[in-house]
């Protein structure tokens, strides 16, 4: 029962079409960064799961909406219209600048006028994607396995968000970083964020103006497993040595995060409560350190007192 609701992950096994799958969402995510009113937080870049794959979710264009999804199910990238309007074309083996391609043609032929920066974001030796002749790898049974972690994981995620009345954000894809995120805020203003080698001041400053405790899901990369993680900007004393649970969560002072391997959680007879238990313990250390105002932040159990 495990395997058919948390599938097996295991990134060496799907490294070549990882890279290439995270090149092809940072072309349909920089479409609609570009298509959509900008948001605070960047929340107007990411891409959201959906029961087929991953989507844009519905773009403004010219007094329609537009939208893209990759469709794991079919393996199709699907472009829609609310006029009626569609095109499609087949995901598999092709080249990052044969993807961008075919994108940006689908769009044209709907009328769609959109200029996109063509360089990755928040990866290293970064190649434009018109010239990205080098990733090309599509294992449409490991897309497919990803999607369905992300399903389960946006699931779990639901979950949790939904004891929260402060602001928080939706659960989101960032494909800079190719994870899935959500994130909760305790409404005080944070000092600039620093900035990190893979991304920009300008983008963090956004991203982390307000305290947050963030929590989300990381594919890993080749040689590193998947984890889900949680973190605190600004980290509160304390934090990186406050109990968490269950017993397979860690601090990983590499990434300046507590870790959950996604394999450890599989393995557990109880993986979906191991999973809750790390979300909120690691929310608890980074709200109570912090002195977050959490009676006006969580809702309360039903029958408390307000």
């Amino acid at each position: 029962m495990t395997e058919q609701v948390w599938p097996a992950l295991a990134c060496d096994d799907w490294a070549d079409t990882a890279q290439t799958l995270h090149m092809w969402t940072q072309i349909v995510g920089k479409i609609r960064m570009a298509l959509t009113p900008p948001v605070n937080h960047w929340w107007h870049v990411p891409l959201y799961v959906s029961a087929r794959g991953l989507t844009t979710s519905p773009m403004p264009v010219e007094g329609r909406s537009v939208e893209i999804v990759l469709d794991f199910l079919d393996h199709l990238l699907r472009i829609t219209c609310s006029d009626g309007q569609t095109e499609a074309f087949p995901l598999k083996p092709m080249t990052v600048a044969a993807f961008y391609r075919e994108v940006m043609a689908a769009l044209a032929r709907l009328g769609v006028s959109v200029s996109i920066w063509t360089t990755p974001c928040e990866v290293k030796n970064p190649i434009p994607f018109d010239e990205d002749e080098v990733h090309k790898s599509y294992d449409p049974a490991a897309a497919q396995r990803f999607w369905r972690v992300l399903v389960q994981a946006s699931r779990a995620m639901q979950a949790f968000r939904a004891e929260f009345i402060g602001k928080v954000s939706p659960i989101h894809f960032f494909w800079g970083s190719f994870d899935l995120a959500v994130t909760r805020f305790s409404g005080r203003r944070a000092p600039a964020h620093p900035g990190s080698p893979m991304a920009p001041v300008s983008l963090s400053v956004e991203a982390y103006s307000h305290e947050v405790s963030s929590c989300g899901f990381w594919p890993g990369a080749a040689g590193i497993a998947p984890v889900f993680y949680a973190y605190a900007y600004p980290e509160p004393v304390g934090f990186a040595a406050a109990p968490v649970r269950p017993a397979a969560g860690r601090w990983e002072p590499i990434l300046a995060e507590f870790v959950l391997p996604y394999d450890a959680m599989r393995a557990s007879p109880t993986p979906d409560a191991d999973l809750r238990a790390f979300l909120q313990s690691t929310y608890d250390a980074a709200a109570d350190l912090a002195h977050w105002p959490r009676a006006e932040l969580e809702r309360q159990p039903s029958g408390a007192a307000p």
